[in-house]
């Protein structure tokens, strides 16, 4: 019933209070249940993430980081396993693997995709557990140790439970990590044609964050010569690991970058 009214109510309030309301949500989750971090000013940090396994992002963007010797970090959604989405077709159980067995991270997304800000706690948090269960059956050797936010992003109510299973979790905001942050609010700056980044300003925040020994973290969905609005082109996500990689930054997967970040 309460999460029935207030879906009602942001379908029929005007559009201002509506926008009141999202952001209400996401400061309470922002001040809420923190598991602080302290980013030193010692070396900075560059991550590079993929959303929702869409099979280009397994091959052409695993390739374009290998290129380049790094490896990246893969939010899976497996129960999307082997159908589409707005980000065109998504990877199967062999693209899984084979990306994996290249040493990049595999880590957790939810099984169905799902919205925090529309599903209960406890339904969200099953499938949280739905993926783990599904990716010990594909390799049993491996393990999610990070997650991020699909869709809307974090609720106050899911983070104690997403800190009792992941060492960190992320989400979007379009911009670095400095200073205090939060391990279950992590921030990321988004690569795709929605948020339409240009080039000079990731270039900007990379050189900044490599100025103040910050924690930057790249996320995308698609990598295609003609992406969905939510993707981006090889030759753009190439163009930003160069710089990330000649700005002195230490280049890593989210799990690897966070054990750095904790010494």
């Amino acid at each position: 019933m309460h999460e029935a009214l207030h879906a009602t109510q942001s379908r029929t309030a005007p559009a201002w209070i509506a926008r009141a309301f999202a952001r209400g949500r996401r400061e309470l989750a922002a001040r809420a249940y923190r598991r602080p971090l302290a980013l030193g000013q010692g070396e900075p940090l560059v991550s590079f993430s993929f959303d929702d396994a869409p099979r280009t992002a397994l091959v052409a963007g695993a390739r374009v980081l290998e290129r380049l010797g790094l490896r990246g970090t893969y939010y899976l959604s497996l129960g999307l396993l082997g159908g589409g989405s707005e980000s065109g077709p998504i990877a199967d159980v062999h693209d899984v693997r084979a990306v994996a067995a290249s040493g990049h991270e595999l880590g957790c997304h939810t099984h169905d995709h799902l919205d925090a800000w529309h599903v209960s706690a406890h339904a969200y948090l099953a499938s949280v557990d739905r993926n783990a269960q599904h990716l010990s059956e594909l390799l049993p050797d491996l393990r999610f140790e990070t997650f991020a936010y699909p869709k809307s992003g974090a609720r106050a109510r899911v983070k104690p439970g997403l800190a009792a299973r992941f060492r960190a979790c992320r989400h979007g905001g379009q911009r670095g990590n400095e200073g205090v942050i939060d391990r279950d609010l992590l921030a990321a700056c988004f690569l795709d044609q929605h948020m339409r980044p240009s080039l000079t300003l990731l270039r900007h925040l990379i050189d900044r964050n490599a100025a103040r020994g910050g924690w930057l973290i790249f996320a995308t969905h698609d990598v295609a010569p003609d992406p969905s609005r939510w993707g981006c082109t090889p030759a753009f996500l190439a163009a930003v690991a160069r710089h990330a990689v000649a700005s002195g930054a230490r280049v890593l997967p989210v799990r690897e970058a966070l054990a750095r970040a904790e010494g």
